[in-house]
């Protein structure tokens, strides 16, 4: 399984999305600043994630969330409004 996945940083108001067929594993990373693009921000808390069955899926869905700040953007008010 593959996973397009959304943490947001615990030290201010910062998101960001990813994919990965390792989620636990990649959280794991984020948290430990061993990726360079979320080390400044550490540490996270996952926050979303959608299920792809294939990689090509959750890339193509990961792109369309990254690219398209509306969408972006309407998945985290809807988080933020459960929190």
């Amino acid at each position: 399984m593959w996973y397009v996945y959304i943490i947001r940083s615990l030290k201010k108001r910062w998101y960001y999305v990813g994919s990965t067929n390792r989620l636990k594993e990649r959280i794991g990373e984020h948290n430990k600043r061993n990726v360079k693009s979320t080390s400044l921000h550490a540490p996270f808390k996952l926050v979303y994630k959608k299920q792809f069955e294939f990689e090509n899926e959750a890339r193509l869905y990961e792109r369309k969330v990254k690219d398209c700040r509306r969408e972006k953007e309407n998945i985290i008010r809807d988080i933020e409004s459960k929190l």
